[in-house]
This record gives C-alpha cells, sequence and structure tokens, in this order.
C-alpha cells in the first residue's frame, strides 16, 4: 500500500509539527490533528489543520472521514512530569483515554497504521545504560505511566485488530527546524537547551541546574539529546517500514552518546558568545544520572543514523529559533 497522507495528532506541536513538515518533503500529506491547548495553529503550514480533541472520540472519527488518511503518527499528549505528579487525573484522561479513543476510531475506520510517540521515561531509573528496548519497564511518574499503558493497548488491540505500530521511545529531544520555520515555544518551558539560551539572552534569570553530585565527570547529570529534524525522519522511516513489512516494532530513539548539563552549558556559551548566569540547586529526587540510549536497534531494522544530533549543531539550530521566536509572537 502507498501512503499518501497521514493523519498527525499533535500536528502543531514541537515535535509533531517537524514531523509535518518531513512528511510533506517526502510527498505525504500530513493532517494536523490538534486542540491547540499546548500546540500553535502558525505551525500548521505543511498540510490541512483540523481542529479536535482526543478525548472526542466524534472528533477523530469526523477528521478521518473528512481526509481518509493511510495512517496515524499519535504525537498528541500532555508531557510535563511535574504537571503530572499534580494533576495525574488530567494525563490520563487526555493521554490515555485520548489514545483509547483514537485506536477505537482506527477500528472503526479500518486504519492499520501508527506510529506511536513514547517515551524513555517508560523506563524509570536505568539498572543499565545504554538503555536497550528489552530494558525493565517502571515507571516512576504519571506521565511515563501514562506512556507506557498506552504502549500496552496498542498490543492489546494488534490481537484484536489487524493494526500494525511503530512504538518509538524518545530521549531528549532538542534543537529546531535549521529554516527556523518551528522550534520549541513552551509554557513553561521545561527543557534546559532554550532555558540556557533564553538565559544567555538576558530573557530570563538564573538557570537552575539541579544537582552537581552525581557520579559524572562534572557532577551534572547526563543526557541523550537528539535532534527534532532526526526524530521526525526516524518516524517517516517507522511509518514506511511498518507498512512495507506489515510487522510492529518498538525502538530507541537516541544517538548513543550522552552530554553532562555543563558540557551543553558550554556549547551554548561557545555558539553564542555569551555567558549563561546559572545556580545550583538540591538534586530532585529520583533524578537519575546517567540517561542514555542504545540506538542500535534502530540502526539495524530502519538503517536510521541520526544526522543532526552533534550537540553543535542542536544548540545552534535551537539558538537561531530562539533569536527568531524572541523578536516575534507566535
Amino acid at each position: 500500500m502507498s501512503i499518501s497522507k497521514v493523519l498527525v495528532t499533535g500536528g502543531c506541536g514541537y515535535i509533531g509539527s517537524m514531523v509535518c513538515k518531513v512528511l510533506k518533503k517526502a510527498g505525504i500529506l500530513p493532517i494536523s490533528f490538534d486542540n491547540l491547548s499546548r500546540g500553535h495553529l502558525d505551525f500548521a503550514k505543511y498540510g490541512p489543520f483540523f481542529k479536535g480533541d482526543l478525548r472526542h472520540k466524534e472528533d477523530i472519527v469526523e477528521a478521518i472521514n473528512k481526509y481518509r488518511p493511510d495512517a496515524i503518527v499519535h504525537m498528541a499528549a500532555l508531557a510535563y512530569v511535574v504537571e503530572s505528579i499534580e494533576k495525574p487525573d488530567l494525563y490520563y484522561q487526555n493521554n490515555v483515554i485520548g489514545s483509547i479513543n483514537l485506536l477505537s476510531a482506527m477500528a472503526q475506520c479500518d486504519i492499520r497504521l501508527i506510529v506511536f510517540s513514547s517515551t524513555c521515561a517508560t523506563y524509570g531509573k536505568p539498572l543499565k545504560v545504554p538503555m536497550t528496548e528489552d530494558h525493565p519497564q517502571n515507571p516512576i511518574n504519571p506521565y511515563g505511566r501514562s506512556k507506557y499503558i498506552i504502549e500496552k493497548i496498542i498490543e492489546d488491540y494488534q490481537l484484536k485488530y489487524p493494526i500494525k505500530s511503530a512504538i518509538l521511545r524518545y530521549f531528549n529531544a532538542a534543537g529546531a527546524d535549521f529554516e527556523s520555520e518551528v522550534g520549541e515555544i513552551h509554557d513553561p518551558e521545561t527543557h534546559i537547551i532554550p532555558n540556557l539560551i533564553q538565559s544567555a539572552l538576558g530573557l530570563k534569570e538564573n538557570v537552575v541546574i539541579y544537582g552537581n553530585d552525581f557520579p559524572t565527570n562534572d557532577g551534572t547529570a547526563v543526557r541523550d539529546y537528539i535532534h527534532v529534524n532526526d526524530l521526525a525522519d526516524a518516524h517517516l522511516h517507522a511509518l514506511r517500514y511498518i507498512n512495507s513489512k506489515s510487522e510492529s516494532i518498538t525502538l530507541n530513539l537516541g544517538t548513543g552518546k550522552g552530554y553532562s548539563i555543563l558540557e551543553v552549558l558550554n556549547t551554548v556559551e561557545e555558539v553564542t558568545g555569551l555567558k549563561v548566569p546559572y545556580i545550583f540547586n538540591d538534586t530532585r529526587e529520583g533524578e537519575p544520572a546517567l540517561l542514555v540510549a542504545d540506538n542500535s536497534k534502530a540502526k539495524k531494522i530502519l538503517n536510521f543514523e541520526p544526522k543532526y544530533s552533534e550537540i553543535t549543531q542542536i544548540v545552534s539550530s535551537a539558538y537561531n529559533w530562539q533569536t527568531k521566536v524572541s523578536s516575534l509572537k507566535i
């Protein structure tokens, strides 16, 4: 089956909009399905936009019947760890119930392919690093648990319906579109790279670095940063794979290389030529010292190799985007 149209839930978000751009460049029409609670209408620039909410199954069915997509890329989710602890009901209603509605609509409308945006947060505290896909899953917050539950629901639906899935567990999404058409705009902004850049630009005060006593080279936490463009490319690879092979897959999406917070901060200072004001605070409970992907399975199955995820490339693209967005109201 050829794929000509894809419904992208959360298509007006940070990663979702980048996926839409990559699909469009590949000759596939992306339909952005978004309730705009966290997304941005200005990001719906690569295909049709349908305002809908996953908590209302009738919205999904209406969008599917209107556009008749060949597949779904499911990106829509609430994704703040602290918020999920404070409002677990919101996360289970939006993420879990919304995904059940989506899968039920797929079964009803005979849509058989889904690429699901999951997360390394389903693993919880790492027992070994780098982390392979068979690492035990023991999420430690409602956000991670909601994604874990959705993974299991997808597996259960596949036992009943002719649905094939690609479950993609992201590590740290970072960077921005190299043409600065889309990038990170979060409220609040919790990601370290835009916070470092915004502090360097004088847009906010000191960056708070939580913990400087980890068992790492410089005492700060180490994370695996993957460029958002690489993530988007991986979705296209995964979609083509499950379409051609008719089998489901679960993959980590990372680079296999980690950078400490201070290494990222130093890169921001090198790229921008500006100093980043920062302070240390106590380590947050449950914060692991190292989170790094074993991405060998994605390399083998999808022939996927990150192209844009050197830390300087990530920071440079993010800096270009932040300097643009700081002068605009998006």
